[in-house]
């Protein structure tokens, strides 16, 4: 018991979460679960076979905005694809382990630099849809963080394939490896093998990712 608690302070203390008391929380490594407020996550593109998760880096985009890259890795041990669940901008700070409700309105915050997942109309930088980036600091930015989980049931559920809605621009998350970063459109670059995420009007099979990875947190 005292070796599990201090797992599960060690990882908390990761998150960045503050709990007056541990009794509350469960750490899911394996197995069904919801997906609760302050889960650090790794989000997996269904459309790509599940081959590819949700990543950032320190690089700023080049042209679009020069906000922080996001994209999407094939390696899922890279310490940059880890994402915090979180409360939406402007919205009552949720509880450790609170479940997040189908249709309930997040932000996911990029638990190494602290940027928020954030889309604008600026044209992405393959495909010409919405650029997807990385905005804010220390977590906080505006209101082009905040996305809609769009899911079956009444709680996002970990292994459960499910859609992140902009709530600014109604674009969803999504990504086709038709547009990965290669020599040809991306020579040198530091991004290369990459696939590009972007926003798009489209609800089709691009745009299915699920959180089976990760550090979840439950009441």
């Amino acid at each position: 018991m005292t070796m599990k608690i201090h797992l599960v302070h060690r990882y908390l203390c990761v998150l960045g979460v503050f709990l007056s008391s541990y009794s509350v929380i469960v750490v899911l490594a394996s197995g069904d679960g919801q997906v609760g407020c302050g889960s650090a996550i790794k989000l997996t593109h269904v459309g790509s076979g599940g081959d590819f998760v949700l990543s950032s880096t320190g690089q700023a985009w080049g042209g679009g905005s020069g906000q922080q890259v996001v994209t999407l890795v094939s390696d899922k041990a890279e310490h940059s694809t880890l994402w915090q669940v979180r409360e939406g901008d402007n919205e009552s700070q949720c509880s450790p382990g609170e479940p997040i409700k189908c249709g309930q309105i997040i932000r996911l915050t990029h638990l190494q630099s602290q940027k928020n997942l954030h889309t604008h109309h600026i044209p992405s930088a393959i495909s010409r849809q919405q650029e997807i980036s990385g905005f804010g600091e220390n977590g906080e930015g505006d209101h082009g963080d905040d996305w809609r989980v769009l899911c079956n049931g009444k709680t996002w559920q970990k292994d459960q394939a499910v859609r992140f809605e902009h709530v600014g621009t109604s674009a969803y998350l999504s990504a086709s490896k038709n547009f990965m970063f290669n020599e040809q459109n991306c020579r040198n670059c530091p991004i290369l093998n990459h696939m590009e995420v972007a926003g798009t009007r489209r609800m089709d099979e691009t745009s299915y990712f699920k959180a089976s990875i990760g550090i979840f947190l439950s009441v």
